[in-house]
């Protein structure tokens, strides 16, 4: 079916922002922005959720970083481990779980690509915790596809050569987020990232420290002030790309004690 017809048929959600049903399966969420226009193309984000969360999570962070100015997009992550024996969603980054997460990655964009008019060089990959150092692992792999790569609390990845793209990688705009007082990406492993980052030679580095990366009444989910700095940057790389250097902002270099 033609993007013209579909958002026809579609016209409620499409109106209204809502999530849209996939075409194949329930395990993505996809996301029309209020008052689609089938003649723009769209920047396309691409969000991976962190662990003990799902493809909702999608649900609940766009109206949030924004109701216009995205199609987005999110696949379910794969079974890891949790406490007392069971399992959860999530991104582990094993072999088997690095080539299942770029299946599901790719189908996800295909499918968004189909349904909407998404520009195909304003794809932005983003994720939270695990959710982030998989997007960095994926978006450093294939780095051609992708116009820059946001990871909220997620390590860079290690293992499995992920400056093997290092030519074309460069090129990627990168967003890195941490929390001040982090167990789980504490500021000095975001430190070593950050100079691994500018060693690598990569274009443009936005780092951003924040007290914490998320809501304190609901510790699963992102807090709106990085949502919203999310939303900025990707309109700012798209508007205003830099060709080289660190961008300013809240912190651009390594935090200090």
């Amino acid at each position: 079916m033609p993007r013209q017809d579909l958002a026809a048929s579609l016209d409620f959600g499409v109106e209204s922002a809502l999530l849209i049903p996939p075409a194949r399966d329930t395990s993505r969420a996809l996301f029309a922005p209020l008052h689609y226009e089938p003649n723009y193309g769209y920047p396309l984000l691409v969000w991976l959720h962190g662990p003990g969360s799902d493809e909702r999570q999608l649900m609940r962070i766009m109206p949030v970083v924004s109701m216009r100015n995205y199609v987005a997009v999110a696949p379910r992550g794969l079974p890891v481990a949790a406490g007392g024996g069971k399992e959860t969603w999530g991104w582990s980054q094993s072999v088997e779980h690095v080539r299942e997460a770029e299946q599901r990655i790719f189908e996800c964009i295909e499918d968004a690509e189909q349904r909407f008019h998404v520009s195909p060089n304003r794809l932005f990959l983003a994720g939270v915790d695990c959710g982030g150092t998989m997007a960095f692992r994926v978006a450093m792999s294939h780095p051609a596809r992708f116009a820059g790569v946001l990871s909220l609390g997620g390590c860079f990845p290690q293992g499995q050569k992920p400056f093997g793209q290092w030519t074309e990688a460069r090129r990627l705009a990168v967003f890195l987020a941490a929390g001040r007082d982090s167990d789980e990406y504490p500021a000095d492993k975001a430190c070593d990232d950050l100079r691994l980052l500018h060693s690598a030679g990569m274009s443009v580095i936005t780092f951003r420290q924040y007290a914490s990366l998320q809501q304190y009444s609901c510790r699963r989910e992102v807090a709106p002030q990085v949502l919203g700095d999310v939303d900025r940057w990707i309109i700012e790389q798209i508007t205003s790309p830099v060709d080289s250097g660190v961008s300013s902002g809240r912190r651009s270099s390594c935090p200090s004690d």
